[in-house]
């Protein structure tokens, strides 16, 4: 029998989709505004994964809707006050993401939120479960209103991804199927409609991250990055954050490579996996710098917002600021330029 709060009539949200719905309490630091409503299926049973460095990971003690995720709590509300508040909300709101978990009911119950959210007439993200779904599953998903389906690859390397997420962990998931779903999303949704998130800092060289956000840049992807920041009462806990350095060169070489102005191959490494030399003429990156952009969050676009998936401090709280929820000022890129190690 379901419980009472299980989906699909109930949904977990991030605590800043409730705060922009005025679910719970709360104003963001500087003002930030966060223009996407992310969502996150919730069973009893929880996720069937054990991804080290994950909140939800089946091995973390407690109950699955109150663990924590991303380092902030997920409250749990009914589908249909969701529905109610963005309707009421709207202007607010420029995109919506469902997150899925690997469990047995996730697929349908999916297609049913995809359907119900849909006509809210906003465009509507998928953050897949690559383990439990196929090609007819992923077309079901386009078919029911998803605009964009994004893959949460995380880990660079094979050998990272089966470490901890893999059967390093006793876990379920395989990298060879994670970049065969990300390949057909890509063919089902569309090139530049599908996502794949990565995170920095799990172990891998710079080189490493750039050779991988490469190939998913040709596959005809977008990178979405995250800065590795520890879960309380992960298997990670006590691993150390993503130094900030190494994910500012992590951002500037993931625009630089999207804007198709240098490549993997283009650029310069150490013999320890550094990037050196990012293959732009200095005048020409000191101006890519100076913009802020390749800081900001990426994330999925909203219908009129650049990044509707901001993700206000999701990678790093107010006062180290990794993904950046707006436009930095002239003394964030101050604070990137010593970060990057740039005059």
């Amino acid at each position: 029998m379901k419980q009472l709060t299980e989906s699909p009539a109930h949904v977990q949200m991030s605590l800043a989709a409730a705060m922009t719905l005025g679910l719970r309490p709360g104003r963001f630091y500087r003002d930030a505004k966060l223009h996407c409503i992310n969502l996150l299926l919730t069973y009893r049973g929880g996720c069937a994964g054990n991804c080290a460095y994950c909140g939800l990971q089946r091995q973390r003690q407690g109950e699955f809707s109150q663990k924590s995720f991303i380092r902030v709590e997920w409250p749990t509300f009914s589908l249909d006050d969701v529905l109610q508040r963005i309707s009421d909300r709207s202007p607010r709101v420029d995109r919506i993401c469902i997150s899925m978990v690997t469990h047995g009911r996730a697929f349908d119950d999916t297609v049913e939120l995809t359907r119900r959210l849909q006509p809210l007439s906003k465009a509507v993200s998928l953050l897949m479960a690559p383990t439990i779904l196929d090609m007819d599953k992923l077309r079901a998903f386009s078919e029911a209103g998803a605009e964009i389906g994004s893959v949460a690859m995380d880990a660079a390397t094979e050998d990272i991804f089966d470490r901890f997420r893999g059967g390093g962990v006793d876990g379920p998931h395989k990298w060879d199927r994670y970049w065969r779903c990300l390949e057909e999303a890509v063919e089902v949704f569309g090139r530049g409609k599908a996502g794949c998130h990565l995170i920095v800092g799990l172990g891998e060289t710079e080189a490493e991250m750039a050779r991988t956000m490469q190939r998913v840049t040709d596959m005809g992807a977008n990178v979405h990055l995250f800065s590795f920041y520890p879960e309380a009462g992960s298997a990670l806990e006590n691993r150390a954050a993503c130094p900030p350095g190494q994910f500012r060169r992590m951002q500037l070489a993931s625009y630089l490579i999207k804007g198709r102005m240098s490549t993997d191959s283009g650029m310069a490494f150490d013999a320890f996996g550094r990037l050196i030399d990012f293959g732009v003429d200095s005048a020409e990156l000191a101006i890519v710098i100076d913009s802020g952009i390749p800081f900001m969050t990426s994330g999925c676009p909203g219908k009129e917002k650049l990044v509707a998936c901001n993700r206000p401090f999701g990678d790093g709280p107010p006062g180290d600021i990794r993904s950046y929820p707006f436009l930095p000022n002239m003394e964030d890129i101050a604070k990137i330029k010593i970060e990057l190690g740039v005059d």
